[in-house]
């Protein structure tokens, strides 16, 4: 199978690709932190691959402060775009396959049906629009690749909206919580597993993908769905859009659909509800 290069590998999606790695007895993963390989420095990253000759590359490195990107678009560009670059360039010159997160954001979120990997992505945020610009680099430069679209990431690593929830739910008695946004929450978990069937089964299916959990939700009713699987007694009030502004404009729905994953991918995706269960028992 060779070496699986992981990058931004000490990340939430890094931490979950280390956890099911180990469920499934994969010793051939080198976790690279940011301080270690940033993806922005050609150099060191030249030399991680040479050392490593990897078979396989994992960029979970990216900026994710959606509303930050507004002000700070040239980083954002730079590791969302000419970081990935980086990579896609260095993967093709070693025949590496490179494995790349992208997200939801890529689409401007205005229809009302699952979203397929040919609809128009159309980006309303700096983020969605520099992710779009990482997968456009990664078709230029290489052909080996799989990019995997998901949304609304969490588990029980890092910071994410379950455990701000869990936190918020024990310092309060009410919260307002966002209802007019439809999307699907995914367990970083579920996706690390998917990642890595796709390095075990040696899938040569190349292209975009969508990820996410399988059904649909509000940002209310999964916080709904949190306090009550959760056994925490607190009040969540559902309030708009309008009524919680942020600099970064966010997708009204953004369900993906995943048949595509589901059928050249060999993975079975599990109901968000389910999974959810799931990260509340190991936290």
């Amino acid at each position: 199978m060779g070496t699986i290069l992981v990058f931004g590998g000490t990340g939430q999606l890094g931490q979950c690709l280390q956890h099911v790695a180990q469920e499934r007895r994969l010793t051939n993963l080198v976790f690279l932190p940011e301080a270690q390989a940033n993806i922005l420095n050609v150099a060191t990253l030249t030399a991680e691959f040479a050392r490593h000759q990897p078979a396989y590359v994992i960029n979970c490195a990216a900026y994710t402060a959606v509303d930050k990107a507004e002000d700070e678009v040239d980083l954002a560009r730079r590791v969302n775009c000419d970081g990935v670059e980086n990579l896609a360039r260095l993967c093709a010159s070693h025949g590496s396959t490179l494995i790349h997160i992208s997200t939801d954001f890529v689409f401007a979120g205005t229809g009302n049906q699952p979203l397929l990997e040919t609809d128009e992505a159309a980006p309303i945020s700096i983020y969605g629009l520099t992710k779009l610009e990482g997968e456009q680099a990664i078709a230029v430069h290489t052909s080996q690749y799989f990019i995997l679209r998901t949304s609304w990431l969490y588990s029980e690593y890092a910071n994410n909206f379950v455990k701000t929830m869990l936190k918020l739910g024990r310092e309060r008695d009410e919260l307002k919580v966002i209802w007019d946004q439809a999307g699907t929450p995914t367990y970083a978990i579920d996706l690390a597993g998917c990642i890595l069937t796709i390095i075990e089964t040696r899938n040569q299916e190349f292209g975009i993908y969508h990820y996410s959990n399988e059904g649909l939700t509000s940002w209310y009713d999964f916080a709904k769905a949190i306090f009550e699987l959760s056994n925490t007694p607190v009040r969540v009030l559902p309030i708009l859009t309008v009524e919680y502004p942020t600099k970064a404009a966010r997708p009204a729905y953004s369900v993906m659909d995943k048949t595509k994953a589901k059928t050249r991918l060999q993975v079975t995706i599990p109901h968000w509800r389910d999974s959810l269960k799931e990260c509340l028992s190991r936290l």
